[in-house]
């Protein structure tokens, strides 16, 4: 069985991961604290303007997920020095459990990438149905590399930063999902 990943969130409203947007008609309050992350840079706050083609919907309207064990990213991260926490939580979910809602895959490219002010282009965009999806093995040497250069320039940067992401458009159910700390070996827990 495949899976996708998404980081526990401090607060819930039930046993659901939803939208930004989707919070902030269910909770102002929620949303605000969460919508907060996109002001940490004057272009990061124009993601939530930012269309997503062929899902025809705006950024902020869908769950992002990792389509990759945490636990590769942190082992990435840990091994060009970064110092990161060992506590992360993720909720490892069912690809299975996404069939409902609208999906794509977010293909995250270096050369594509035109930062986060740009409207993502159509051929970054690709449908996909759950039915089929595999989850990746192993980090993008695109991230790695972006990894090496930011943390020895001494950059405040993204953990995800050339990672493909899934997009997909609804609510998702954590009730039987799986909490893993990132920084625990896969199968571990």
């Amino acid at each position: 069985m495949d899976y996708v990943y998404h980081m526990v969130p401090n607060k819930m409203i039930d046993d659901k991961l939803l939208s930004l947007n989707s919070l902030r008609e269910k909770n102002e309050e929620l949303y605000k604290e969460y919508a907060k992350k996109y002001n940490d840079h004057p272009d990061r706050v124009k993601l939530l303007e930012r269309r997503v083609p062929k899902l025809d919907c705006f950024w902020n309207d869908v769950i992002f997920f990792l389509p990759i064990h945490p636990h590769h990213v942190y082992r990435a991260l840990k091994s060009v020095g970064v110092n990161v926490k060992t506590n992360l939580l993720f909720y490892k979910i069912s690809a299975k459990s996404l069939i409902s809602n609208k999906n794509a895959v977010y293909w995250y490219r270096k050369e594509n990438d035109k930062g986060p002010s740009r409207e993502i282009d159509s051929e970054d965009i690709e449908l996909i149905h759950m039915e089929s999806f595999e989850e990746l093995t192993h980090i993008p040497g695109d991230t790695q590399t972006y990894f090496e250069q930011e943390h020895k320039s001494g950059n405040k940067f993204g953990m995800f930063v050339y990672i493909p992401h899934i997009l997909s458009l609804g609510e998702v159910s954590v009730e039987n999902a799986e909490t893993i700390n990132w920084s625990k070996e896969m199968g571990e827990n």
